[in-house]
């Protein structure tokens, strides 16, 4: 049975050796392929243009991003300064430091950017952070221009035991093995998050379940009349 979701933190990472931490671990996924950036190419936002990534923690999904695009720039919106430093230095190891920036912000409030700003907006293994999920989703949509993709992939919380223990043996660290138990309880279900998004104005929608959480797509038709 699924217990009820405990929230985490609104925060973000803000402690400078957790931030280290994390970085470590994520770069770790990166390299062992654990990551899910096949899910941008799956859902179509392997496009060429102007990318939006909340949350993007140090960086190395929208990096990747980058990385197998063409003609594309990314603007990250990120709540933790300590998160920017590390993604920054990381983008200059990428060789992007021209085609990325990262902006200091809470994603619970209005985005610094215009309507119609963006092709394509992604979120990955934030989700359960946001203090309020639909200002967010609201605010996503609202940025990106007519015909663009939008894509939130994040843990569940109902996932089955199996993939439970199979993310504790690839989360070896103690202190990143308590994150996930917390972060997994702050998740959401697929049934919770489709309720979310009947109280949102996104269309197009879907949420669909992977073995190790869920993705959430929409896409913007290229006319709102």
């Amino acid at each position: 049975m699924t217990g009820q979701r405990v929230v985490e933190t609104t925060e973000g990472i803000q402690n400078t050796l957790t931030v280290h931490d994390y970085d470590r671990m994520a770069r770790h996924h990166r390299d062992k392929g654990y990551t899910d950036i096949k899910a941008l190419a799956k859902y179509g936002l392997n496009r060429s243009g102007t990318g939006l990534e909340i949350g993007p923690g140090p960086g190395y999904m929208g990096l990747e991003w980058l990385k197998g695009t063409t003609k594309t720039t990314l603007v990250g919106l990120e709540i933790s300064e300590e998160m920017i430093k590390v993604a920054t230095r990381n983008a200059a190891e990428y060789g992007f430091t021209d085609r990325v920036t990262y902006v200091h912000g809470n994603a619970a409030t209005a985005f610094p950017f215009a309507d119609a700003s963006f092709d394509v907006a992604f979120s990955f293994s934030s989700l359960h952070e946001w203090d309020n999920p639909k200002i967010v989703l609201a605010e996503m949509y609202r940025v990106l221009k007519p015909g663009g993709r939008l894509l939130v992939s994040d843990l569940r919380r109902d996932i089955l035991f199996v993939f439970r223990f199979i993310m504790r043996m690839v989360v070896k660290a103690p202190a990143m093995q308590a994150g996930l138990k917390t972060s997994l309880a702050a998740s959401y279900t697929v049934k919770e998050l489709e309720s979310i998004l009947a109280d949102t104005n996104l269309r197009n929608t879907r949420v669909d379940k992977t073995p190790f959480g869920l993705c959430l797509y929409a896409e913007k038709p290229s006319s709102d009349g």
